[in-house]
């Protein structure tokens, strides 16, 4: 375990000696919407019944930042090392495809859980937030850290320059986050708008993470958990194939 623990390691100290860039940053990003949208939204976005708008928005920006920084982690971390070449001393010592991938999720995860728990440190401050069912959220934030760090390393395979890896950030992991529900409830939506949340998985993630502070929900937290621990063993084992093969990592 030497490697994997040593590959571990190496992953979480490249985002934590720019933690202002990685940390402070998202941190930031997020008590800024919190500000804008409650002052813009507070009493016309519809919420759960008894619960102040502003505090309907923390655990979505929570989990939006806990989702993204995973992603960003994983798939920034392997397009650099293969834009800069030193992928080529991880590939060499004998660590395992399944270490590997192992790595660099929970590293994602160790980054992803990180911001998530500086926004809601910061946010909390300005809203009153009750924990219903603190073991639920705990589930969501581990399965959909886990998810997007697996999904962020699969991106990172199969980019081979920064614009490549940005344009899957910028055009299918910001429109997932943004139409998820973390600003608004999706029963506030018209029947098409409705369906099409439902096909989005994001959804199921931040919905199920607001279930574990208010203890109510649009969908099932339990039916959530199960499609997103699905979408984790489909990226999983797509991703460990591609690792296996080798694809645009050693050929």
């Amino acid at each position: 375990m030497t490697g994997f623990r040593t590959l571990f390691e190496k992953e979480l100290l490249r985002f934590w000696k720019v933690s202002v860039q990685t940390i402070a940053a998202p941190v930031l990003v997020a008590v800024l919407y919190l500000v804008v949208f409650a002052q813009a939204l507070a009493g016309r976005a519809q919420a759960y019944p008894g619960v102040d708008y502003s505090a309907f928005l923390v655990p979505g920006l929570v989990m939006m930042s806990v989702l993204q920084n995973a992603f960003a982690n994983s798939s920034s971390s392997l397009v650099q090392s293969k834009i800069t070449g030193n992928i080529v001393f991880i590939l060499l010592p004998p660590i395992s495809y399944l270490q590997f991938f192992c790595a660099y999720v929970l590293a994602a995860m160790v980054r992803g859980l990180v911001v998530g728990a500086g926004v809601l440190g910061a946010t909390v401050g300005f809203v009153e937030l009750r924990l219903e069912a603190p073991l639920w959220a705990l589930a969501f934030a581990l399965v959909g850290a886990a998810l997007l760090g697996a999904l962020g390393v699969l991106a990172g395979i199969v980019s081979e320059k920064i614009d490549q890896m940005a344009a899957f950030q910028n055009f299918v992991i910001m429109p997932l986050s943004f139409l998820s529900g973390v600003f608004y409830s999706i029963h506030s939506l018209p029947a098409l708008w409705l369906r099409l949340s439902h096909a989005n998985p994001f959804f199921y993630m931040i919905d199920g993470f607001r279930y574990g502070f208010f203890g109510v929900s649009d969908f099932s937290p339990a039916a959530s958990l199960a499609v997103v621990g699905a979408s984790l063993i489909a990226v999983s084992l797509v991703t460990l194939l591609l690792l296996k093969s080798g694809y645009k990592l050693r050929h």
